[in-house]
């Protein structure tokens, strides 16, 4: 859960409302999983839960709050994005990379590891992609939307990318990336994604 999200659950709990909020949980984790983030609205969280949409606001504020409460992440994405929206179109690759690994490699990493590897064992895979393409990379979809429509394609390839980094570094452990230092995956992998996200991209044949 997010720091926000706890805070808002924390003051705003009403006596013997707490199931109601494990509730709005449980029907927003199955609703983003089988209709994505995008075709997701609080609305309809609300109504599968059986309470009005205001009180989901009041428990989890917006949407994506929602759903990085839903799948446990410990930190808002929001802030892990900071650096990245700030950064120039040509290092955004470093500035991704660099942004998601400080998280990886703080002290809430654990917890934001062992969430995606929840996921995994779980098969709520759809949640995975939803975080990456929805959440995270869609900040910044008009930056590198070159040619015009190209920007799920980058996305995707970001997203092989990274997922691949947090399975073989955090999760599987194997050598020599898991304890290779930060400064040297960084300067190894960002450059890829930068390819991914601003290069030149194959003919369609």
């Amino acid at each position: 859960m997010t720091d926000i999200a706890a805070q808002r659950a924390k003051s705003g709990r009403r006596p013997g409302q707490s199931g109601t909020r494990e509730r709005i949980l449980a029907v927003a984790r199955t609703r983003f999983a089988g209709s994505g983030f995008d075709k997701t609205s609080v609305r309809s969280v609300a109504a599968d839960a059986g309470v009005d949409s205001a009180l989901v606001h009041h428990y989890f504020g917006t949407k994506r709050e929602l759903f990085v409460a839903a799948i446990e992440l410990p930190i808002d994405p929001g802030i892990i994005l900071q650096p990245v929206l700030a950064a120039d179109t040509n290092v955004l690759g470093e500035a991704l990379i660099t942004a998601v690994m400080n998280v990886w490699e703080s002290d809430q990493g654990e917890a934001v590891v062992a969430a995606f590897r929840s996921l995994i064992v779980e098969g709520d895979t759809t949640l995975i992609g939803s975080f990456l393409m929805e959440v995270v990379l869609r900040e910044i979809a008009a930056r590198v939307d070159e040619p015009p429509g190209s920007a799920p394609e980058r996305f995707t390839l970001v997203a092989t990318q990274m997922s691949g980094l947090l399975l073989t570094r955090y999760i599987l452990k194997l050598e020599p990336i898991a304890s290779m230092p930060q400064a040297r995956v960084i300067a190894s992998i960002g450059p890829t994604l930068q390819r991914y996200l601003t290069g030149p991209l194959p003919a369609m044949n």
